[in-house]
């Protein structure tokens, strides 16, 4: 197993300046066009690696500046995709909740290009030496557990095991290794529906589209198994469980219970990202499931709201987590990005810098 580059981390995505929204929004008003987007994208970038360095974070990512959302803009570019852009839906409190994308399987699924490699080798070129520039993407498990069976062709796929999980494997396998041929040993695969298969809400709407919650976990532990059968060796591959993040609202509660043995003890990753930064994720029993060799990453600071957790309360809650998993396997972080989409948290950006100052000087103070 390979060891993470330091025991406190990030999730990844950072709130975007107002002048990259601006310029975005330039673009889509056809006044500048893609390649003049990416040059303020760049400049954006270098500013946020120089930011994470100032803070003391040791795994850079470029922010996910040239992205809109966190799972559309990766899985659109795999062959045999269509998405459809998330639908806003007004909640009746008044804040707003991202509906989620519908994904289809079309086609046979391939890859058709290196989707990261560009991005990795700007990212790359502006982290200084002795950091590791980290690459976020999302999990496979969204091309299955979004529409279920109905959701992938059957003229494509009439079974979908095991050609379906095979050719997902195949096409991140492939992106992998165009990504480590250009240096990268560090990715993080970012996963909702192991997190929402933790909600009864979600888990009964499973059943609805003729899954059973019980069994999926175990599936997915197979598939993404089929990945890191195929990743580049030497290469860190993490995973985040998320339970949503739009404009600081979440879409799913519940205990890790449901999933933890498929998502621990079953899945070959080197390392898990995991929110516990309320009692919607329950208690730290589930990381009972933890083998010797991975590490749990400690989601226990929000990043939903600017409130300054205290140095002390994470510590407690540390060691309450080391009740169930080796002190030396576990290490800490934000629960999640900044800005999953483009539209950013609802948290200032003196919070972002305060949240993980915390998180580096509290893990220092515990791990040394």
């Amino acid at each position: 197993m390979t060891q993470l580059p330091a025991r406190y981390d990030h999730v990844g995505s950072f709130l975007r300046p107002q002048y990259l929204l601006e310029a975005r929004a330039e673009l889509a008003a056809g006044r500048i066009n893609a390649e003049q987007l990416r040059l303020v994208e760049d400049r954006a970038i270098t500013e946020i690696v120089q930011f994470q360095e100032e803070v003391g974070l040791k795994s850079i990512t470029d922010g996910e500046f040239r992205r809109t959302y966190f799972h559309i803009d990766f899985l659109e570019q795999i062959g045999g995709v269509k998405t459809d852009i998330p639908v806003t839906i007004e909640r009746p409190d008044g804040t707003q909740e991202l509906a989620p994308p519908v994904m289809r399987v079309i086609d046979r699924v391939r890859h058709i290009k290196d989707i990261q490699l560009a991005d990795f080798e700007y990212l790359k070129r502006q982290v200084a030496a002795g950091n590791t520039p980290k690459v976020t993407i999302p999990s496979p498990t969204m091309l299955h557990f979004r529409g279920g069976r109905a959701g992938i062709s059957r003229e494509a796929y009439p079974e979908l095991d095991p050609a379906f999980y095979d050719d997902v494997a195949s096409a991140y396998g492939a992106e992998l290794h165009s990504l480590a041929a250009a240096g990268c040993t560090y990715v993080q695969m970012d996963d909702t529906n192991l997190a929402y298969l933790c909600d009864e809400k979600m888990r009964e709407a499973a059943r609805q589209r003729g899954d059973d919650p019980n069994e999926l976990p175990h599936r997915y532990a197979t598939f993404i198994n089929k990945v890191v059968a195929r990743k580049p060796p030497g290469m860190l591959l993490a995973m985040h469980l998320c339970r949503g993040n739009f404009k600081s609202t979440h879409a799913a509660s519940g205990n890790y219970e449901p999933v933890a043995e498929a998502l621990l003890k079953e899945m070959q990753l080197d390392a898990y990202f995991m929110e516990y930064d309320d009692d919607r994720s329950g208690d730290f029993k589930p990381l009972r499931y933890l083998p010797k060799g991975k590490t749990v990453v400690l989601g226990l600071v929000t990043t939903k709201f600017g409130a300054l957790e205290s140095k002390d309360d994470l510590k407690r809650r540390i060691q309450e987590a080391a009740r169930y998993a080796p002190l030396d396997q576990l290490a800490l972080s934000p629960q999640c990005g900044f800005s999953s989409t483009v539209h950013g948290n609802d948290i200032a950006v003196q919070a972002q810098r305060d949240k993980l100052r915390l998180v580096v000087e509290t893990a220092q103070e515990v791990w040394g």
